[in-house]
């Protein structure tokens, strides 16, 4: 087994940054992007793949077809309408996101169209009720700047964001239409030669230039980059979904490049053997022939009325096992296609016996085969309504083999590894939008663009530190995070220190999420109220913690059942002297003997009492008062 050494395999990685817009609606529609988990209403489809203009199919659209998914919707008014249903045409085109498309392409030097014509990309996974999404090319070209250096722009689009996935069940998927239609910038870079860490540096920089417009959505799920990777000498540009945030890149490029270099090795391999291809011919039925098998899998299968396929490969005997890199198997590859035809897996010859497969099960299979040293076998068991696709993908990727890597679609896992998604799309996936005419740019759509070129980030971020007072690293955290405009908002309004709001808002509120807690439960505006009611003197600083934990594990939705819940009140100045005078009279042992050293374990003690009802600064001057009182006593 080989070490893996990215440098050495030539990798190219194309950025594709999609990035949602913060817009008051979305792209073809008033309705305004709330995201809710509440649904008023439901109503279930089934797409299907049409022929392109040409006459041909989009391979990807074949594919998806293939899976037999029913679709469920689900609405809410607020954030949908019949637009959405794909029961009512397309409104004009959102004015707020075609400037702010073309201000992100001015800012980039991309040349943008006089005209911009919407296009129609088919999409048949159910993540857009039409079967397609609208997208649009505004500009071509441009460049960014990192470090002195440029990297291109290929291209700039407008485009509507898709559904929210909620899950699959069996053959019914379901998604939320609350994120469809919200507006998208999708800005495709160039490709380049460079380490993960350069990648991520780029993805970095572009990250930075779009939020510095702050029109932007920020948090999870607001941006997202796919990933165009490919090596040298038998690679394919294979194109990786759902990278959301950064630090899952570099693992994926990494990933990526390891595993297709892999399988040109594996097809290096093939290409010295006499290995010739299969057929239809060579798959058998082999249903009957296992019914005593004792295999779990194979009985639950038999029990559920699948059937069991076996398929032949000549002079392929190892070749499903050869791992030139550690994870790295044409075996892998082929478990993970049949998976996204809801179909668990393959038992192939080079892991069996094994998964309650004994040798008795492996000869039956060898002599109907006729299977000699040289050949090797996969066993299929599914569904006769979707056995058929799987095995055609098996015997195409089987084929495919020798030849390297076959240009596809990947998904990101969060452990930065990449499994199959779908096979790449072709030409055909799309088509002029007959619902919506030319839009055109005019001369004051390009001045207002130039006119409104944010400033650089690192300006920003300054601006931002001087005008609040804040640290650089606070002030950083505080401009890339979701809570710049609410920060900013707070600030204005209150006379709370800028500094502990957003600390609170990057760190306290971050540092509850680390420990399993939600922050969508935590609403800007019961935020904005929290400190309110610190100015006012109803709460203290400490208890903003207790509050924020109460409601963003689901016990509160408001601050009012919050400090209710966490029996939070004030406590005034005489009762609190009363308590503090109290806590140091029982200690007064503790304070003759450490003196004021005592006040670590006192704070300890007073604050599981007070905590959220006294400001720790007073409870720490009362504390040292006391403390002084005893000792001068003695």
């Amino acid at each position: 087994m080989e070490e893996f050494l990215i440098e050495n395999v030539g990798a190219k990685v194309g950025l594709e940054i999609h990035q949602q817009l913060q817009t008051n609606k979305k792209l073809f529609c008033n309705c305004t992007p709330i995201e809710s988990d509440e649904y008023t209403k439901k109503f279930q489809r089934k797409l299907r793949a049409v022929k392109s203009e040409l006459g041909e199919y989009d391979p990807a659209a074949l594919f998806e077809k293939s899976k037999s998914k029913s679709i469920m919707y689900y609405a809410n008014p607020q954030s949908s309408c019949l637009v959405e249903y794909d029961e009512e045409p397309p409104h004009e085109l959102d004015k707020d996101a075609k400037d702010l498309g073309l201000i992100i392409a001015s800012s980039l030097k991309s040349k943008i169209f006089s005209e911009i014509y919407p296009m129609r990309k088919t999409v048949v996974d159910g993540s857009n009720t039409t079967g397609f999404q609208r997208t649009m090319l505004i500009s071509q070209g441009g460049h960014l700047d990192i470090d002195g250096k440029q990297v291109g722009v290929q291209s700039i689009c407008l485009e509507e964001d898709a559904a929210k996935l909620l899950g699959d069940k069996g053959s019914i998927r379901e998604y939320s239409l609350d994120r469809l239609g919200v507006p998208l910038v999708e800005i495709a870079l160039e490709p380049v030669e460079g380490k993960p860490s350069e990648i991520k540096k780029i993805a970095l920089s572009l990250g930075k230039l779009l939020r510095s417009t702050k029109k932007v959505t920020r948090g999870i799920g607001s941006i997202r980059q796919d990933v165009n990777v490919s090596v040298k000498d038998g690679g394919a540009v294979v194109e990786i979904k759902g990278v959301q945030q950064l630090e899952q890149l570099e693992k994926i490029i990494e990933f990526e490049a390891k595993r297709q270099h892999g399988m040109v090795l594996i097809a290096k391999k093939l290409q010295e053997s006499n290995f010739e291809g299969i057929s239809i011919e060579n798959v058998f039925e082999v249903t009957k022939d296992w019914e005593n098998c004792q295999s779990k899998i194979i009985q639950k299968a038999l029990k559920d009325n699948s059937i069991i396929k076996a398929i032949k490969i000549p002079n392929f005997s190892g070749m499903f096992g050869f791992s030139p890199y550690d994870g790295i198997r044409l075996g892998k590859e082929i478990g993970q296609l049949v998976k996204f035809y809801g179909i668990g897996g393959v038992f192939h010859s080079d892991e069996l016996p094994n998964y309650g497969i004994e040798q008795k099960d492996i000869d039956i299979i060898k002599d109907k085969l006729k299977i000699s040293d040289t050949d090797a076998f996969l066993i299929i068991a599914a569904p006769s309504s979707r056995i058929y696709y799987a095995i055609e993908s098996i015997i195409s990727r089987i084929n495919q083999a020798p030849k390297g890597v076959p240009a596809e679609t990947r998904l990101a896992t969060p452990n930065g590894d990449t499994v199959f998604l779908r096979p790449r799309p072709g030409a055909s996936r799309m088509y002029p939008e007959t619902d919506i005419p030319p839009i055109i740019v005019t001369k004051t759509d390009l001045e207002n663009a130039q006119n409104n070129i944010p400033k650089p980030w690192d300006e920003s971020v300054l601006e931002l530190q001087k005008t609040y007072d804040l640290n650089p690293q606070l002030a950083e955290q505080i401009f890339d995070s979701q809570y710049l405009e609410l920060f900013e908002k707070i600030a204005g309004k209150n006379k709370v220190n800028p500094t502990f709001i957003a600390s609170i808002l990057c760190s306290t509120i971050t540092n509850l999420e680390r420990n399993g807690l939600d922050s969508s439960l935590l609403k800007n505006e019961e935020i904005s109220k929290s400190f309110d009611f610190l100015e006012n003197g109803e709460i203290t600083k400490e208890s903003i913690e207790i509050i924020f934990e109460n409601i963003m594990s689901g016990k509160s939705k408001t601050i009012e059942e919050a400090m209710k819940s966490s029996s939070i009140e004030s406590v005034n100045e005489a009762d609190l002297e009363k308590t503090i005078e109290k806590i140091t009279n029982e200690n007064q042992d503790m304070i003759k003997n450490q003196k004021e050293r005592a006040i670590g374990p006192l704070m300890g003690i007073a604050m599981k009492d007070l905590r959220g009802k006294a400001s720790g600064q007073m409870v720490n001057s009362l504390l040292l008062k006391n403390i002084k009182r005893i000792l001068e006593t003695k």
